[in-house]
């Protein structure tokens, strides 16, 4: 399973949904039905054909017009995510070495980066509890539509089946600026936070040790 590749896509495809959702705005509020042909509609016309996209959207679920932010713009590849992370990190964490971006990263080293950020994107997309069993076979359903090997399919549907857990997605972190990342694309998936997903950004704070001079210096730079 290409890791880098996949989350790079969908990091990219976020942007993408950013860019469409500014054409979109004046014809569409953008809070997607739970259910029906014109959720699937406005689905489809959000892609574009970009299948990642897609995947993202229905991620994302009801709540995405209120996610496409500043922030997912900014943050649209893993080239970007790692460079804010790092001069975040290098300027806030004083003397303690912030670790390697993972745009310096190569081989298996990256692959295992990427394969945390991507566990972090899902995640975030479930942060505000909506991914129901209804939801999950929609992603599945969009998720069989995909050019995706075997490997990837079950890593996919793997972490959308598992308990929401900020500890599990901290777990890989082994860098401040890994740690960095991973909030941050966490922080670009769910853009503007409800109570859930407030708590959730909490406690994945806490698990990844950054303190609260750091994460309001990610949050900044992120919009900046």
């Amino acid at each position: 399973m290409d890791y880098q590749a996949i989350t790079d896509k969908l990091l990219k495809s976020g942007q993408d949904l950013v860019q469409q959702a500014k054409e979109l705005a004046d014809k569409n509020d953008l809070s997607l039905p739970k259910s029906g042909p014109e959720r699937d509609e406005m689905i489809q016309n959000l892609s574009k054909g970009a299948a990642m996209g897609g995947l993202l959207a229905v991620m994302l679920g009801t709540g995405l017009g209120r996610k496409l932010t500043g922030t997912t713009l900014k943050l649209g590849s893993l080239a970007a995510l790692g460079t804010v992370a790092y001069q975040t990190i290098q300027k806030l964490q004083g003397s303690v070495a912030p670790g390697t971006p993972i745009n310096e990263l190569s081989g298996p080293a990256a692959a295992t980066r990427s394969q945390a950020i991507l566990k972090a994107i899902i995640a975030a997309a479930k942060a505000d509890g909506h991914i129901d069993d209804e939801e999950r076979g929609r992603i599945e359903k969009h998720l069989a539509g995909l050019s995706l090997d075997r490997d990837s399919l079950e890593f996919f549907k793997s972490e959308m089946s598992k308990a929401l857990s900020a500890k599990d997605v901290a777990a890989a972190a082994d860098s401040p600026a890994a740690a960095a990342e991973i909030y941050l694309v966490s922080l670009a998936v769910i853009g503007d936070k409800n109570a859930e997903e407030q708590a959730y950004l909490n406690n994945l704070a806490s698990e990844l040790n950054l303190s609260g001079e750091v994460v309001a210096g990610l949050e900044a730079n992120a919009k900046a």
